[in-house]
């Protein structure tokens, strides 16, 4: 087991790396102006929904027990 697990990541690592040209292009400088704005709304709305989630779990975990 321990020589097919050698094997495969010496061929992993041997192996040519992808150059496709999809993977490596920068897909923001695609977007229109509008799209962006969404993008940056998004961003800020799960944001600010972590933040609501950590604060109620610390407050959860941390809270003294009555």
């Amino acid at each position: 087991m321990l020589m097919a697990v050698l094997l495969r990541t010496s061929h992993e690592l041997t192996k040519p790396k992808s150059n496709d040209p999809d993977l490596s292009k920068n897909s923001t400088s695609e977007l229109t102006p509008q799209q962006k704005e969404w993008a940056d709304k998004s961003v800020r709305g799960y944001i600010a929904s972590q933040e609501r989630k950590w604060h109620h779990w610390n407050d959860t975990m941390f809270e003294p027990k009555a």
